[in-house]
């Protein structure tokens, strides 16, 4: 897994690559906690478009993630389903 940040003035992306499994869900969480607190206004993007496997634990971080604002960018019908499951 590899997690890829960027920041604009309108918002702050996550791009991520792999799997979001085991040590990685804590590092995300870690990661989007430290950065949501300079939020400002600005839109949360997490691009999962390289994303292969989320795992439920992954599922429930990322459930979090929508339910703080975060709106996800999903190109596969793995991670798409997924994402509808998390509504």
């Amino acid at each position: 897994m590899r997690i890829t940040t960027s920041e604009s003035p309108t918002e702050i992306r996550w791009i991520l690559h792999g799997c979001l499994v085991g040590p990685w869900i804590g590092e995300l969480r870690t990661n989007w906690r430290r950065r949501i607190l300079s939020r400002q206004g600005r839109t949360c993007v997490v691009d999962l478009n390289d994303v292969t496997f989320i795992d439920k634990r992954g599922e429930r971080l990322l459930r979090s993630m929508s339910k703080a604002g975060a709106q996800f960018i999903a190109s596969g019908l793995y991670i798409k389903h997924l994402l509808e499951g998390l509504k």
